[in-house]
């Protein structure tokens, strides 16, 4: 059974639904290890020994965030920033993550069809996740097909509970 690494990336992390709910619902999965970084780094000072030693003892890793502004939460940039340095990450010698899956779970406010050329906001979320990908591409990393959880806003206590079983399944396959 893989070991998988959950990053969680949310701002104000104790005021969201989705991003309690989904990572409720891994927490007590066994192999998984749950990371949140901003209650870890509240300061943004990531130790990046502690991180790369993280990355380095699981075989999978699951960056979990709300989509703020078309990207991530600024918590996340700054852990790649920081952590995924050359000569670990990427370069000659920077083996570290080859190999290793990289599964996205983004929640978006909007449903769907918002993320349409028709739609509101005129791209689909996985075009504008393609950062996403070139890192798993400089990293050697496996990108999978990102796990979109759309529609939060509305979302019934129902559609939450299908979303988070639906993220458990997920770790199941990495």
């Amino acid at each position: 059974m893989s070991r998988i690494l959950v990053l969680t990336a949310h701002r104000t992390p104790d005021e969201s639904r989705i991003n309690q709910a989904l990572i409720e619902a891994v927490r007590p999965l066994p192999n998984v290890t749950v990371h949140e970084l901003i209650r870890t780094y509240p300061d943004y000072r990531i130790d990046v020994a502690r991180e790369q030693a993280l990355l380095a003892s699981h075989d999978a890793v699951v960056m979990m965030f709300p989509f703020f502004w078309y990207s991530s939460p600024a918590i996340l940039r700054e852990w790649q920033d920081a952590v995924l340095t050359y000569g670990f990450a990427y370069g000659s010698e920077g083996t570290k993550l080859h190999g290793k899956p990289l599964q996205l779970v983004v929640s978006t406010g909007g449903n769907a069809q918002a993320y349409t050329a028709e739609g509101y906001n005129r791209y689909p979320v996985q075009d504008l996740l393609l950062p996403f990908h070139a890192l798993a591409n400089l990293t050697g990393m496996d990108y999978l097909p990102p796990h979109l959880v759309q529609g939060v806003t509305d979302m019934s206590d129902e559609q939450l509970a299908q979303a988070a079983a639906g993220v458990v399944a997920l770790m199941g396959t990495l």
